[in-house]
């Protein structure tokens, strides 16, 4: 699909969209052309338009690494990575590539990240976007990296959650309800999530860092935006470094339930030492006399067997009560 976004003539500070097809002629006053899932013949038509080239799927996806930021024919091709479905359990990355020209902005993309939703909701008001095709970048730059800040304060969130559950509640056995292996399951699903924040702040960086240094306007233009960016950048890192924390965080609780595990599972072998070492004495006493030896004065005694069954109650009880005066129990 590809969307076509003007300046509002009336305010001049807000974006309106408006479809269009491939055999409608591109408005003059275009700023911001996005292509979500674009067929092959709107691509031919933007390139025809723009004298760029626009990459497909494929071309997004295998770029190598010094790749994925360059410059040809006027324009600054710069893809990022992009946080996508971070409310599902399995959240990903979307390839995003941002085509700047002189005239306007051009993004690509096969996947619908709810920055891009947030940055439209903004720009529909007044003040909500430069006429720039700068503006319209570094609007949607901002979107992306208050949503990845959104994401790592949710994950915050449940992260504390997750901790309280652990220190907070009574120990209990490993068997009953498997709530630290739950709690294991999602300390993962949190660190992926946090990894493909601080994946996707990185590749941001890179962009602003490439705007920061290829920027060319008029000095004015470019001081205002330059200011933008790096405030931008600013911001990134801070995102980096709380991504960061979290994640140190989680390696805190998976260690500490990983230890509350261990402690679970030596009340248990606990008990049963306790218990074999209480049964000891008795099955000794029955041992002996169990043995068949034809001459035992004790089988001849009228309290015998209940001496026997007596002895046997006597001495499971002492090591019990011993553990218990030793406080092992």
């Amino acid at each position: 699909m590809l969307t076509i976004h003007r300046i509002c003539p009336e305010t001049g500070d807000k974006l309106r969209p408006a479809n269009s097809g491939t055999g409608e002629p591109f408005p003059k006053d275009s700023v911001w052309i996005d292509l979500l899932n674009p067929t092959p013949d709107e691509d031919r038509a933007l390139e025809a338009h723009l004298g760029i080239s626009i990459p497909t799927r494929e071309e997004m996806h295998d770029l190598e690494p010094s790749e994925i930021i360059y410059s040809e024919n006027g324009a600054h091709y710069m893809t990022a990575r992009v946080i996508c479905h971070s409310d599902s359990i399995v959240p990903k990355l979307a390839d995003v590539t941002f085509i700047l020209t002189e005239k306007l902005l051009v993004t690509v993309r096969y996947d619908e990240p709810k920055a891009f939703s947030i940055f439209l909701n903004r720009s529909t008001k007044p003040g909500g976007c430069g006429s720039q095709p700068e503006a319209v970048l570094d609007g949607l730059i901002e979107a992306i990296v208050d949503r990845a800040a959104e994401v790592l304060r949710d994950v915050g969130d449940k992260i504390d959650m997750a901790s309280r559950r652990i220190f907070a509640g009574r120990a209990k056995d490993v068997e009953q309800g498997g709530a630290y292996q739950a709690v294991i399951q999602h300390i993962g699903q949190h660190e992926h999530i946090i990894s493909n924040v601080r994946e996707s702040m990185v590749s941001v960086e890179r962009v602003l860092l490439f705007l920061s240094a290829n920027y060319t306007r008029p000095k004015k233009a470019q001081a205002a935006f330059a200011g933008e960016w790096r405030s931008a950048v600013r911001d990134v890192q801070a995102i980096e470094e709380h991504a960061t924390f979290l994640s140190n965080k989680l390696q805190f609780m998976l260690d500490a339930t990983l230890g509350l595990v261990s402690i679970e599972q030596n009340k248990i072998i606990k008990l049963f030492s306790v218990v074999s070492v209480a049964l000891m004495p008795p099955t000794l006493i029955a041992s002996i006399y169990g043995m068949n030896f034809k001459t035992m004065p004790e089988l001849e005694w009228q309290w015998g067997y209940p001496l026997a069954l007596a002895s046997m109650v006597v001495f499971a009880v002492l090591p019990y009560m011993f553990f218990r005066w030793k406080k092992w129990l």
